[in-house]
């Protein structure tokens, strides 16, 4: 690119409002873009949108934190351990030591655990896990057990159950972060209960955790616990939780029907667009993205630059091929006003490409998030893993049609019960908008949609654009 540069900073300018609203009330909003900059001579027409934004984002500090180093005093054990190491010093990512075991193979239970501790409360908080997990081809689920009496009174997080064809959160031979809250809570055993809206009978007084795997029974796998430690959860930005409302594929229907039934409650969406897309077929125009964005306070993020790249996914593509999609993307989005710093994986894959470097990694050069349609837990504040954020995908209000039913959603109980009773980041993922009914998971209806959020409205649950639901953490 030419040789003068200016910073991205500079470039990126903010191109018009964003807003967090709840329960139909705008509570932050920021100012219109300013002019754009005029450019010197020999200056690029675009920026250089290929270096990292240097939004790193930090994780918060534990309030209590076990890290396995030398004296931890946790056990492994479970009839599915073949053999373990409580004091590995090969593998690690923190200090100088992790425990390791290796599982026999059978789909048993294998564990890392300790009971009998002090007290802990942890009320507004929620678990923090750094784990890795070899040979993933064999593993089946992975769950975290929290009680007291040895595990007599216990709650469990079912939180990962490895897929042999969908992307995985958990990918093999990779340090993983994952976040436990108190809405992803699965079951509830002895003296402790779940009330009908997903709400714990107690949150405090817990002396014992286990951390546990179980392989498919077709072959061992090895996995390494580095740290379980409890942080500050959601709720000490977000008391009631917080909705992001985005949209996937730019279909002209986000500006025709969604904005319409959004802007009667001043929600503002996150649209994640294909470039190549824009201003042909049924897809939106330049004109409506800046709409959306200078006048209804929507967010303009990146899901591709060539149409072919979101076909494919960027799994199926080179590394090289990946980061000049990415690199295209950000400089097409900025060169048009449109300053997002956030993506969403064309069909939610990240994986790695063709040629074996992670996608995510890719990611990471161009952009401060990443969003995924992995939604076996709810994302958190601060996210767990900032280039693999969680979404609940496939929401409709048909019947006969596979995807996540409008209704589990909105229904006692149901998700968004979930967030504002125990406070979670919950980003939705959409596709088209329909005037009748849907045919497919990739369709809700308008008056799904509508529906959808008056619950949202009702709960007063607030509702933030990606871009601003991370500008509360960053």
């Amino acid at each position: 690119m030419g040789a003068s540069l200016f910073s991205r900073r500079s470039a990126l300018r903010l191109a018009g409002a964003s807003a967090l609203v709840a329960a139909g009330q705008t509570l932050v909003s920021c100012a219109p873009a300013a002019p754009p900059k005029k450019r010197a001579p020999g200056e690029p027409t675009t920026p250089r949108t290929d270096i990292p934004s240097g939004r790193r984002l930090h994780p918060p500090r534990a309030t209590w934190s076990e890290q396995f180093q030398s004296g931890h005093g946790w056990t492994v054990g479970g009839a599915g351990t073949a053999s373990a190491d409580p004091n590995d010093t090969s593998v690690f990512a923190r200090g100088s030591q992790s425990v390791r075991a290796v599982t026999n193979g059978t789909g048993r239970q294998s564990y890392v655990r300790r009971t009998g501790m002090t007290a802990m409360n942890l009320t507004g908080r929620m678990i923090r896990l750094l784990f890795r997990v070899d040979n993933t081809n064999s593993l089946s689920r992975l769950a975290f057990y929290l009680g007291t009496g040895s595990f007599a009174n216990s709650y469990v997080w079912q939180f990962h159950t490895h897929s042999a064809t969908a992307t995985n959160y958990v990918q093999s031979g990779e340090w993983v972060t994952v976040h436990l809250q108190w809405a992803d809570v699965t079951a509830a055993a002895g003296r402790y209960s779940l009330s009908s809206a997903g709400v714990p009978s107690t949150k405090t007084g817990f002396t014992d955790f286990s951390f546990a795997l179980y392989d498919d029974a077709g072959g061992p796998v090895t996995y390494w616990l580095q740290a379980v430690e409890l942080v500050p959860d959601t709720s000490s930005v977000f008391p009631k939780g917080v909705v992001s409302i985005t949209f996937d594929d730019s279909h002209s229907s986000i500006h025709n029907l969604a904005r319409p039934a959004m802007d009667r409650y001043g929600f503002p969406g996150t649209s994640y667009n294909i470039a190549d897309a824009i201003d042909s077929g049924s897809s939106l125009t330049i004109n409506q993205m800046r709409s959306l964005q200078d006048h209804s306070g929507w967010e303009m993020a990146g899901h591709a630059y060539a149409t072919s790249a979101h076909t494919a996914s960027y799994a199926k593509l080179t590394a090289q091929q990946a980061d000049n999609d990415f690199r295209r993307l950000r400089e097409w989005l900025a060169t048009h006003g449109f300053t997002s710093e956030h993506f969403a994986y064309p069909h939610g894959a990240f994986g790695k490409t063709t040629d074996g470097v992670a996608v995510d990694q890719i990611a990471g050069r161009h952009f401060t998030t990443a969003r995924s349609i992995i939604s076996e837990t709810t994302e958190s504040f601060a996210p767990a893993m900032p280039f693999r954020l969680k979404a609940l995908t496939g929401i409709n209000d048909a019947s006969g049609i596979k995807g996540t039913a409008l209704s589990k959603l909105t229904a006692p109980g149901g998700r968004l019960d979930r967030c504002a009773n125990s406070a979670d980041w919950l980003i939705l993922c959409l596709h088209r908008v329909v005037e009748g009914a849907p045919t497919s998971s990739t369709e809700i209806s308008q008056a799904g949609l509508m529906t959808l959020l008056k619950a949202i409205s009702d709960r007063g649950i607030p509702v933030a654009t990606v871009a601003k639901a991370m500008d509360h953490y960053t």
